[in-house]
Formats: structure tokens, sequence, C-alpha cells
């Protein structure tokens, strides 16, 4: 709880994964993937809840191994690769709201595993400080975007670069942050409003360090993160 707010965290887990198959339960230096978002929520200072949002029952038995819910497997309309996290998350909050009720809902995806608990609770922090209707976590752009662009069929790159960043330097170009993934703290009657996660003139950021913004998407993915936390 924070500022007398009851806080939820919901971590979406699906069973299916066609670039790296079962990965929120492959074991990541020790445990298993998903275990990391729910050990991170376990230890925040304002997360009155941690629940686990899947259709696999191998994810749901994890989950509850490791001392987060899960109430219920998802319906099959959500179950699939083309759900979104906003059906996901709407669908969960609607399947409890007769029985758990929640002023402030954070999202942890299972796929970054080495946020701590202090990026969630900075993030609750300044969503109270700033009365904000959400907060989401970024991270500085490993490669600047000024550098990126397009490629037409034939592969020229005649326009590839424009006029005004031609000649010069990475670091005389303006910092540019990510969306890293790893933290969304918005309050139940804005994700019910929006219809989802929105990102309005009300919702601000916080800054995580790329070393913790790790999104596990490929095994590439996987053996950095395994890399990074060997090395600690």
């Amino acid at each position: 709880m924070i500022d007398g707010k009851k806080v939820l965290a919901i971590i979406p887990a699906r069973g299916g994964s066609k670039r790296l198959p079962r990965k929120n339960v492959l074991p990541l230096n020790g445990k298993p993937l998903i275990a990391w978002s729910i050990d991170a929520a376990l230890q925040s200072k304002y997360i009155d809840r941690v629940m686990v949002s899947t259709d696999c029952q191998e994810i749901e038995a994890i989950a509850i191994e490791y001392g987060a819910e899960s109430p219920f497997l998802r319906p099959n309309d959500i179950a699939g690769d083309l759900a979104s996290t906003d059906s996901v998350i709407l669908h969960f909050i609607e399947a409890i709201s007769e029985t758990i009720k929640a002023d402030i809902i954070v999202v942890l995806q299972p796929t970054s595993p080495l946020r701590v608990s202090s990026d969630i609770d900075c993030a609750l922090e300044l969503l109270i400080k700033k009365n904000a209707n959400g907060v989401v976590s970024v991270c500085e752009c490993e490669h600047s975007p000024f550098w990126s662009n397009v490629l037409p069929d034939d592969g020229n790159m005649s326009e590839f670069i424009k006029d005004d960043v031609k000649g010069k330097r990475s670091q005389d170009l303006p910092i540019c942050y990510r969306l890293n993934g790893a933290v969304y703290a918005f309050t139940t009657e804005s994700i019910t409003h929006n219809k989802g996660i929105n990102n309005s003139d009300n919702v601000f950021s916080i800054k995580m360090p790329t070393i913790r913004s790790v999104d596990i998407d490929h095994a590439l993915d996987f053996k950095i993160a395994e890399a990074i936390l060997a090395d600690k």
C-alpha cells in the first residue's frame, strides 16, 4: 500500500512463445524466468498482492511455488499470441473485481528479469508524487535512433541519414530513450477508462539503467541476461 492506496501487481505470462519456446519457464541463473519478476514484486515496499495471468498450468504451478497467486487460467480468446497485454489486463481486472479491489495496477512483464524492487517502488512513488495516471519505465537507447531509418526495396543509402545529422559525432546527438517494458504502474481507473495502458499528458517516465533493461525475446537476450547475472 502507498498513500492509502492498494497496489496489485499483475504478471502476464502465456505458455507459448514462437521465438524462444517456453521462455517464461526457462531456468535463468537457477530459477525460472518468471520467478525473477515475482521476487521483485514480492520485495516491493508497496505492492500488496502479486498475481500471475497465464494460460499455462506449468506457469501457474511455478507462480504459486514462488509465492504469487494465480486464481484462474485465461480463457481461450485471450490465450493466443495475438492477444494484447491490454486485453489480458482488462480481463484480469474484471475477473477479480468482485473480490479484490486495487487502486493501482503494476504490470510486470516476465521478460524483464533484471528489474529490481526499487525500480517498482520508484515508479509508484512518482505516480503518487505527480498524482499521475501512470508511470512507465524507460532506458537510454543503446544506439541513437538518429543513425537509423527504413530502407527502400533496392537498399539505396542516399536518404538513410538525414542532412542535419550527417557529419555529427554520436556524442553530439540528443540522448534518446526507449520503453524497456519493465514497469508499468497505472491507476486502475485510468486503465479501465482508457481500455488499457495509455501514454497521455498525465503519464510520466522513470529512467532505468540499460543493464537492468534486458527484455528477453530471443535466445541472445537470454544469454545476455545470464552473463549479467553471472557477473554480479
